[in-house]
């Protein structure tokens, strides 16, 4: 009986000690901060107004809205897995001085926002900041899908869904699997599968840009051509020199609003809403 016994326990044991580490490697992707942390001080720096939206599954969502008078461009960011949409004040300013409005979702569990993130999730919530530019009136051919880091994998899902005018990645990665293979050698892959950008992005319509720093320690600038290999023309890949993965914006300096605004005027956008 001794035997039998452990025949049967030490496969339970190795099954929930597999099953522990599956559940704290996949909630280690997210690292919100949730309201009152962040800088909440920027929203009147930046004119931003407060947006509530409601996904699919009813789950109540805060966004920024920051206009961009006389664009008929729009674009919805996606931010990153860490802070909330306050940390990204200077990607904020520098897309609406490129001549883009602006809509800032955090996703659920960040920032105001209701919920607990996890992937299928942060694609409802994209969807949602999508549906609501267009119940604004924008065409889906004004609306630029802006994925940073994380949320360039959350872009590439929404982009491989929808039309849009045009798709700008930023520091995006191929697989939140090949991330993990690089941060935990051998057992990574095994507990981490999700955010698969390269099986979606051949499905990308819409003209690409890809911004990639190329000191990024993180993500590195291997992974993002690799994406940018596999995707569909029109496409562009931008590597910043002396960038890492949380200072493009700051490392790019003046560059980074013009590459911008010469991709936003290679987008027909039709008429303002």
């Amino acid at each position: 009986m001794a035997r039998i016994s452990n025949y049967l326990g030490l496969p339970l044991i190795a099954a929930a000690g597999y099953g522990a580490l599956y559940w704290f490697a996949n909630r280690s992707v997210y690292f919100p901060y949730g309201y009152p942390q962040g800088e909440w001080h920027v929203q009147s720096a930046l004119n931003a107004q407060d947006v509530w939206l409601e996904t699919n599954d009813r789950v109540k969502l805060h966004a920024w809205w920051i206009p961009c008078a006389g664009s008929p461009l729009v674009t919805l960011f996606l931010h990153g897995n860490a802070g909330n949409i306050t940390h990204r004040a200077a990607h904020a300013r520098e897309i609406v001085a490129a001549g883009s409005s602006l809509l800032l979702v955090d996703y659920r569990g960040y920032g105001k926002s209701k919920g607990r993130p996890t992937e299928v999730g942060l694609y409802a919530d994209a969807e949602a900041g999508f549906a609501h530019l267009l119940a604004r009136g924008y065409k889906s051919g004004q609306i630029i899908i802006h994925g940073e880091s994380l949320g360039s994998a959350v872009a590439v899902n929404l982009a491989s869904r929808h039309a849009s005018g045009g798709v700008v990645l930023e520091a995006p990665f191929t697989s939140a699997r090949d991330v993990a293979a690089k941060l935990l050698p051998l057992i990574g892959p095994l507990l981490v599968w999700s955010y698969d950008s390269r099986a979606r992005i051949h499905r990308v319509r819409a003209p690409l840009l890809i911004i990639h720093g190329d000191r990024d320690d993180l993500i590195p600038l291997q992974m993002g051509r690799a994406l940018f290999n596999a995707a569909a023309s029109p496409k562009t890949f931008w590597p910043v020199p002396g960038a890492s993965h949380n200072d493009i914006v700051e490392t790019a300096g003046p560059a980074y609003r013009e590459r911008l605004r010469a991709f936003y005027n290679s987008i027909s956008g039709g008429e303002s809403p």
